[in-house]
């Protein structure tokens, strides 16, 4: 290599995206299979945030008809195996960012915006999307994806409008990374 010449190395390859849903799929199935339900996100948030009020307002959360109900359930709040799905989902990003070379701290943006605006409404968006996705009583894996495995209309009605609002939005919102 000559001196003083920096060459771009070939970026780290994502693996198949056919590949990743069959195994998707198998995730699903294990899921079934393990738990006696599909995986889902959204009520690992709801579980987390009524543990944090039990340790703070121990009074309020045992008389909180909303509240009450995650922390006397048989696990309590902290034990969900919901929690542990994500907390795996992020720990496995992060392993698997690290042994593709993809793991950096940045923040990606179009360049007429700036970090702190994209992380705001990336803030924004995540907290809609909790809420919307406990006013469905279920996120995109639990309603969707779980929903369409059992052959549940529920679930394909699911996946339509997650898409179809993301279409909508997008179009509103795409100055925000592009």
């Amino acid at each position: 290599m000559e001196q003083g010449v920096i060459r771009k190395t070939d970026p780290k390859k994502y693996l198949n995206p056919y590949l990743m849903g069959v195994l998707l799929g198998f995730v699903l199935i294990a899921a079934f299979y393990f738990s006696g339900r599909g995986p889902g996100a959204s009520g690992a948030p709801k579980r987390v945030t009524a543990g944090v009020v039990a340790v703070v307002a121990p009074q309020h959360a045992d008389h909180s008809a909303y509240f009450s109900k995650y922390v006397h359930s048989e696990n309590g709040p902290w034990k969900s195996w919901l929690n542990f799905e994500v907390l795996g989902v992020i720990i496995g990003g992060f392993i698997s960012g690290a042994l593709a070379g993809r793991l950096k701290i940045k923040v990606e943006h179009s360049p007429k915006i700036t970090s702190r605006k994209r992380l705001f409404w990336a803030l924004i968006g995540g907290i809609l999307f909790e809420y919307g996705a406990s006013m469905a009583r279920g996120c995109t894996s639990g309603a969707a994806l779980s929903g369409i495995a059992v052959w549940a209309t529920g679930g394909y009605v699911t996946m339509l409008a997650i898409f179809g609002g993301a279409y909508l939005f997008a179009y509103f919102f795409r100055k925000l990374w592009i």
